[in-house]
C-alpha cells in the first residue's frame, strides 16, 4: 500500500482547502473591522478557535467602506 500523507496531499490541502477557509474569514474580519490578516490563523489549529470566540464576543466597528 502507499503512504498514508505525501508530498501531493500538502499540494492539495495549500491550493485548495486553505483558500476554503480563509478566504470567507478575511471578508467576514474585513466587513466587521478587524484587521483581516487574522484570517491566516484559520489554519493553525487553536487558534482558528479562538479566533472565532474573539470575533463573536468583541465589539465590532461600523463599516466605514
Amino acid at each position: 500500500m502507499g503512504e498514508p500523507f505525501t508530498p501531493t496531499h500538502l499540494i492539495i490541502i495549500v491550493l485548495f482547502f486553505f483558500p476554503l477557509l480563509i478566504v470567507p474569514y478575511w471578508q467576514i474580519l474585513r466587513k466587521a473591522g478587524f484587521p483581516p490578516l487574522l484570517s491566516l490563523l484559520v489554519v493553525v489549529p487553536l487558534f482558528n478557535l479562538l479566533l472565532l470566540y474573539y470575533v463573536a464576543f468583541a465589539d465590532w466597528k461600523p463599516n466605514r467602506g
